[in-house]
């Protein structure tokens, strides 16, 4: 459950969506060909209500190049 206190930790990942205050659950990997190296990722979080609405408005782009769970990305990162 999402509650104001659990938002408001420092530790707590939230969804990139305009508004949206939920926990993120996925990680949207992109890069701007036109202003980013092909190697480079930036990252968009997403809670499980906007991963396809900010997968699609990164793929209609030509954008978005891996989504992964939250949780995959994070054992990825301390390798």
């Amino acid at each position: 459950m999402n509650t104001p206190e659990s938002a408001s930790e420092p530790d707590a990942v939230i969804c990139s969506a305009k508004g949206c205050r939920a926990p993120a659950v996925w990680v949207l990997a992109w890069n701007n060909p036109k202003i980013h190296t092909p190697e480079r990722r930036k990252t968009w979080l997403a809670c499980e209500e906007h991963r396809g609405h900010l997968s699609d408005f990164l793929g209609v782009r030509g954008f978005l190049k891996d989504v992964v769970s939250l949780e995959e990305w994070a054992s990825a990162a301390d390798r």
